[in-house]
């Protein structure tokens, strides 16, 4: 049973959200949950689980581990997505009347990282749309911009294009499947967007829209950047699988048809009311 909480956000943190499709909200998540989330990166670096992207055997320095789908059979990361109150966050920004889970994410780039997490927007590789569709980014450790936290292209979530999305490793995978504009090269010209981003302490959070550019650099910090971000899916979400999606949940694993709304409770449980 959910047991969330809801933080009262501010005019302008939910100005800032609308706007410029991010918004930086500290101390949202209480320290206990924190602990757990390191604990659980601690457990997944030595025993990874199904959906892991993993650079340790590369060549490359450092190393970027992610992985994701965890809720379905970590109490760690469930608890997590029901109970910290990420959800009531994503419902206010969102101004949602309900959310539901769609995936967590548990990313850990270690000192010495190189590889950066490219400049890309989340909703092509997701098999949904709709504009209340969102990310909650809760920092495990802290980050600076400089050393490996996120930035994004302020308003680009208005810019109402859908940009193809492209594997982070560089490798063939279910990417390549999909066909449209590709995303432009905001690194190369980083003088002619307006970029914005947040230092973060443990317990931060990071919301930002499905349909925002957003990326982050290795790790060039002296400590392991650790963050779980949860997906969620707001009042207009429908489902919207497509050739090159994330193959995470696929048509088969849900009764939801195309064009409808995810009411899935097995698959997308409701995060927002909580439940009594």
């Amino acid at each position: 049973m959910a047991v969330g909480r809801q933080m009262v956000l501010t005019d302008s943190q939910h100005h800032a959200f609308a706007e410029d499709g991010v918004v930086h909200v500290p101390a949202a998540v209480e320290p206990s949950f924190v602990t757990e989330v390191c604990d659980l990166a601690e457990r997944q670096l030595a025993e990874p689980g199904p959906w892991t992207t993993d650079t340790v055997n590369d060549d490359s320095p450092g190393r970027l581990f992610t992985t994701r789908y965890l809720w379905r059979e970590d109490p760690v990361a469930r608890r997590f997505a029901l109970e910290s109150g990420v959800a009531g966050l994503a419902a206010s920004c969102l101004r949602s009347s309900s959310v539901r889970l769609y995936f967590d994410h548990l990313l850990v780039k270690e000192p010495g990282t190189k590889a950066p997490t490219p400049w890309h927007q989340d909703i092509p590789y997701w098999p949904f749309l709709g504009k209340s569709i969102c990310s909650v980014w809760v920092a495990c450790s802290s980050a600076t911009v400089e050393d490996s936290s996120l930035e994004f292209v302020r308003g680009s979530h208005r810019w109402d294009r859908y940009f193809a999305p492209e594997s982070f490793d560089g490798s063939d995978g279910w990417t390549t499947d999909f066909e449209g504009e590709r995303i432009p090269d905001i690194e190369a010209d980083r003088s002619g967007y307006d970029i914005i981003g947040f230092d973060v302490e443990p317990g931060d959070a990071i919301v930002f829209s499905a349909w925002i550019i957003h990326g982050a650099r290795g790790n060039a910090g002296a400590g392991r950047r650790v963050a779980l971000s949860t997906r969620w899916l707001g009042d207009d979400t429908v489902w919207h699988p497509h050739p090159g999606c994330d193959p995470t949940v696929t048509q088969a694993d849900t009764t939801v048809s195309p064009g409808e709304y995810p009411d899935d409770n097995d698959r997308f449980p409701v995060g927002w009311p909580v439940s009594t």
